[in-house]
């Protein structure tokens, strides 16, 4: 039912500037107009708002209506005649304020009743590849800062009543839209629950850095080094886990869904293997599987067996150095490894056309002054160098870089205690790791606990064609993927 939000215009004024003040900031506007020689009131945010189709609006009603004039303070008049779909009423001054603030234009006719036409056009960019989960073959749409743009990029490759998205609106100042996705039917509603309810709990100001910001509020992250949530920036990704029972977290302004619940071996899929046949598939994923674990034990596995030759049989006596030089080899493998990661830190802030010219002279110049000058044996380069194309290999860029703090934690373990050292490292990361439940879900499933059939989807590829169920963790009540 409509209610009056103000006495007259002139109150609506007031209300206005004592929120933005008279003459404070240059983009809230309230301006005086007529539409259909009816006095009214008009707010907006300018620079949020499609002024061309505003404008528009307004030379169309101008002109006179045939109507009784009587009728226009009839409120549905004015709802029925207004030349545009999307306009609602308003019967709250916050939900109004929220409206001006996303973009929406207020329009206050004579007898205080409030409406708004969402005539959004927010700035951005248009749908792109992302840079970050390129394919050979596919689509070249992606996430952009839109929400808006977002929703419907999944709801094209998704035209089912089944999908939906559930808005919200998170933080106090920011007041940023959140859409949970999910397919009815095939989601959770306990972890739809246990998503609502985080997203009532933030009281924060503002979520400025988006989806990363709200990952650490839904999980209580705090200091823990794993992703627990997979980002991309792919519609087709996120179809493809809602259609399995997960649930898809989009906000506003950033560029990247977040997809839940995952494991790890999320992270490590990518939507190559889904571009090729099942046995090429299978054969990019093995790579991929073994490039991340060689990422992280390569370094500290050579160390050992550098620094214990005497174990070594005869076949493998070339591991290692002859002259390790006077800076001790942990020392060395520290510092270039650490090196490398500053260097990536280095490209990404520098210019792309830079870049290039500051990776070769990093690659060619100082890695070979550093060998000649005694700094760098030539093997902790190609060991490191090594390491560091594996890392490159793992898709998600957050456990890259938690598997980049696990290695060098095994290798001052290793350098410490030896081949104990070695040994207690891995059993202390899998102990961690199979520690971890975000939203109930084993991290490690379906290695641990074992779930065999589950463990060789993992594994192989199979074919589109074979019957798989929704995955077990997603805790979906309909496990079938059939009609």
């Amino acid at each position: 039912m409509m209610a009056k939000l103000f006495t007259s215009m002139k109150e609506a004024e007031s209300w206005f500037q004592s929120k933005f003040g008279v003459n404070e900031t240059f983009d809230a506007t309230a301006k005086n107009i007529n539409l259909w020689g009816m006095p009214s009131l008009m707010f907006y945010i300018n620079g949020l708002i499609d002024g061309p189709t505003l404008t528009t609006l307004l030379v169309e009603m101008q002109e006179g209506f045939e109507k009784n004039d009587e009728d226009k303070d009839d409120p549905e008049w004015f709802l029925s005649y207004f030349p545009f779909y999307a306009l609602e009423d308003v019967n709250e001054r916050d939900t109004l304020l929220t409206s001006i603030l996303s973009g929406l234009v207020g329009f206050v006719l004579p007898n205080g009743y409030v409406f708004v036409a969402d005539l959004r056009s927010s700035p951005g960019r248009n749908p792109e590849e992302p840079d970050t989960e390129k394919v050979i073959r596919g689509s070249r749409d992606g996430f952009t800062e839109n929400i808006i743009i977002n929703t419907a990029l999944v709801r094209r490759r998704l035209k089912t009543e089944d999908l939906r998205f559930e808005m919200h609106q998170t933080s106090l100042n920011g007041k940023t839209d959140v859409a949970i996705t999910y397919m009815k039917g095939a989601a959770s509603e306990e972890h739809l629950s246990y998503i609502r309810e985080r997203l009532d709990e933030i009281k924060h100001d503002g979520l400025t850095m988006t989806d990363k910001s709200l990952e650490e509020f839904l999980f209580k992250q705090r200091f823990q080094p794993m992703p627990f949530v997979r980002f991309t920036e792919r519609p087709d990704i996120c179809a493809a886990h809602l259609l399995e029972g997960h649930i898809a977290i989009i906000v506003d302004t950033s560029p990247s869904a977040i997809l839940v619940p995952v494991t790890i071996f999320h992270h490590l899929q990518h939507a190559e293997e889904y571009r090729q046949s099942p046995f090429t598939g299978t054969f990019v994923r093995w790579l991929r599987l073994f490039g991340a674990l060689l990422s992280m034990l390569l370094l500290p596995f050579w160390y050992l067996l550098a620094t214990h030759q005497e174990h070594l049989p005869v076949m493998l006596n070339y591991i290692g150095p002859n002259d390790p030089g006077s800076v001790p080899l942990i020392v060395q493998l520290l510092i270039a490894d650490i090196g490398i990661e500053v260097l990536r830190m280095a490209a990404i802030h520098t210019p792309t056309p830079m870049s290039t010219a500051m990776g070769l002279v990093a690659a060619i110049v100082i890695g070979q002054v550093a060998i000649d000058v005694g700094l760098f044996t030539g093997e902790v380069i190609l060991y490191v160098a090594v390491s560091a194309i594996f890392t490159f290999a793992i898709p998600s860029f957050e456990l890259s870089l938690t598997t980049k703090i696990f290695r060098v934690f095994i290798l001052i373990l290793t350098a410490i205690l030896g081949a104990p050292g070695f040994f207690l490292g891995i059993a202390f990361l899998v102990y961690y790791l199979s520690s971890l439940k975000p939203m109930g879900v084993p991290y490690l499933w379906p290695l641990i606990p074992f779930f065999p059939t589950a463990m060789k989807r993992i594994i192989i590829r199979y074919p589109m064609t074979i019957d798989a169920p929704r995955p077990f963790i997603t805790d979906s009540p309909n496990r079938n993927r059939l009609s």
